[in-house]
């Protein structure tokens, strides 16, 4: 069950305890960008498959999962009512602001990161995600797009620029991969993931500017190392990581100083000329970046700033309830599991992670008395005899219920494997998306240990 992030640009929220300031609008958390919808900073947590809100104290006061947010890593406003999510594997969740999924749409690239401006929200701008980058994807033609045009159905429309062709054509993703901003008159702001450059280009695609802060003497496209083992290794420099625009107008690009992104730096441009006005480094516990409508920066810990989410009493209830038959031929609900401590599992016979979870299920199966805990394992299998053959193959000890194929349509869920931890009262505790081994079951373990403490 992963709740690791496995992505290399994705670092660990640590704690920086400094007060709370007031008149702030966050711009970074960790390393995703932010977005102001409803005068509050939406900012994902993708450690917890979430999104949380900030006030202008930057207090907690909102937060939103779904089984649609699985690793959200970009927050965009869309209509000025709505949240364009990234997920890290390049869909698009539109959400509004209570949580309510309004629909969604697959990636145009291998993975596709959005961002939307104030004054065309019809107009959604895509590029290839700087949070995702396979070592090696389909080479791409000289006249691919730089940058994608979509509607807000997730539509093609138009492409802006070119891409940028690299020595070998399979890195075409990662040399093109970038972080992206739109301005109030549809500008587009451009950050490559490996170059030391910031890009404007105007509505139409031309070029209006590139800025440089001068980081590295020379600069090449990734080139591959000698192999270790059976990885394939790759040398570059990781320039730039997100950006922002402040309540300023000005331009706030996250970077680093070095080429693993680990010594973060925040460079303040104005967006008329591309000069570079301010640059701020962040030190290793600075993992959250706001700023005041005079265009003064603050620099915390994001641990500091998440630690009053997820507060006891704001559980959603697992919804809709289910009425599934078992292999046996009864049929099983979800009250029937009221009052104990309930992992609801979704599988499916050919998915290999799949395979590997179940063994670690049966053993948290048994850890626990069965007045305390129970696991409803549902197969989103569309054939029984699959499933049926899987179900032999492990012969699990917590019961298997036939989904028939329909589960993921009713509940949404990214991919398999995933689970939802509920409470004796039917209500979410964690939503578990991927299968994160040993350690995420040591995890769990530990969770529901905690929660059949509780009467």
């Amino acid at each position: 069950m992963r709740r690791a992030l496995g992505a290399a640009l994705v670092a660990a929220l640590v704690a920086c305890n400094r007060p709370a300031p007031s008149g702030y609008t966050l711009l970074f958390l960790g390393r995703s960008p932010a977005a102001t919808v409803g005068g509050l900073s939406w900012a994902p947590d993708p450690a917890h498959s979430r999104l949380v809100a900030f006030d202008q104290r930057l207090r907690v006061a909102r937060e939103l999962t779904s089984p649609r947010l699985a690793t959200p890593m970009a927050v965009a406003p869309l209509g000025g009512a709505e949240l364009l999510v990234t997920e890290r594997t390049g869909e698009a969740v539109v959400l509004d602001t209570a949580g309510h999924a309004v629909r969604e749409w697959e990636s145009p690239d291998v993975a596709s990161l959005y961002a939307v401006g104030a004054a065309a929200p019809s107009r959604v701008v895509a590029t290839r995600s700087p949070y995702y980058v396979p070592a090696l994807a389909r080479a791409e033609p000289d006249t691919a797009p730089l940058i994608r045009i979509l509607d807000t159905l997730g539509h093609p429309t138009e492409g802006l620029a070119t891409i940028r062709q690299p020595t070998v054509p399979y890195l075409a993703h990662l040399v093109n991969a970038a972080a992206v901003a739109v301005g109030p008159g549809g500008a587009v702001y451009y950050a490559p993931l490996v170059r030391d450059e910031i890009r404007k280009y105007g509505p139409g695609g031309e070029l209006r500017w590139t800025a440089r802060r001068g980081l590295y003497p020379h600069e090449s496209d990734p080139v591959f190392l000698a192999p270790r083992g059976t990885e394939l290794r790759l040398r570059q420099a990781l320039a730039n990581v997100a950006l922002a625009l402040g309540p300023d107008g000005r331009l706030y690009a996250l970077g680093a100083d070095d080429s693993g992104a680990t010594r973060l730096r925040v460079d303040v441009l104005d967006t008329a000329t591309g000069t570079i006005l301010e640059t701020r480094h962040l030190a290793a516990r600075e993992t959250a970046v706001a700023v005041d409508p005079h265009g003064t920066l603050a620099l915390f810990g994001a641990d500091s700033l998440l630690a009053r989410a997820g507060a006891p009493g704001g559980r959603e209830p697992f919804t809709p309830g289910f009425v599934l038959p078992t292999l046996a031929g009864d049929t099983l609900t979800l009250a029937r599991f009221a009052g104990k401590v309930t992992l609801v599992n979704f599988w499916a016979s050919w998915c290999d992670p799949c395979r590997e979870e179940f063994p670690h299920m049966a053993a948290l199966y048994g850890e626990f008395s069965r007045r305390d805990f129970e696991i409803a394992a549902i197969s989103d299998d569309v054939d029984r005899a699959k499933m049926t053959a899987f179900v032999q193959t492990f012969r699990p000890p917590f019961p298997i219920l036939a989904g028939g194929g329909r589960m993921r349509a009713i509940y949404h869920y990214r991919g398999l494997p995933y689970s939802v931890l509920l409470d004796r009262r039917g209500r979410v505790i964690e939503r578990i998306f991927g299968f994160g081994g040993a350690g995420a079951f040591a995890n769990l373990h530990e969770t529901i240990a905690n929660e059949v403490r509780v009467p």
